[in-house]
């Protein structure tokens, strides 16, 4: 592959109420990632654990994102604030979310290697809501059909 500039215009796209700017698409990284902006209001992200097979680096550059990772053997949660600076990576099939639990906006840049599954996965959600409130079926099927497991809440903030 080419080493080259991408485009400047950039594809924005919500799901739910988080802003999500493609910087990299994953046909672009010859499906190696798929890289984007995320602005995330007060009480913004997946409202349920999941896990998926792609990894992901979270760079946070605003603000602070609350991570949920669930402890496989231990069968624990552990709740970690990530603040601006800040750089966490989720290694593919852990159970986790990502939440904005403070009362501003939070942006961070984010990696998703291999990029496929959650570049088809965020366009087909963004897609769904976009005709108005998609239903839980929905969601589920666009979930499986990605490779996303849904598992259920996000435990309570404390």
């Amino acid at each position: 592959m080419d080493i080259g500039m991408l485009p400047v215009d950039r594809e924005v796209f919500r799901m739910g109420t988080d802003e999500i700017t493609v910087l990299a698409t994953s046909a672009q990284s010859g499906d190696a990632l798929f890289a984007v902006q995320v602005r995330m209001q007060p009480g913004g992200g997946p409202p349920v654990m999941h896990r998926h097979a792609p990894g992901e680096v979270y760079h946070v550059l605003e603000g602070e994102f609350t991570i949920y990772e669930a402890e496989a053997q231990a069968g624990v949660v552990r709740r970690t604030t990530a603040t601006a600076g800040d750089v966490v990576a989720l290694a593919g099939g852990t159970a986790h979310s990502v939440r904005n639990e403070s009362g501003a906006d939070a942006v961070a840049f984010v990696v998703h290697a291999p990029g496929p599954p959650m570049e088809g996965f965020s366009r087909a959600a963004a897609a769904l809501a976009a005709q108005g409130s998609p239903s839980m079926e929905d969601v589920l099927a666009i979930a499986a059909e990605h490779g996303i497991e849904l598992l259920g809440p996000v435990p309570g903030p404390g």
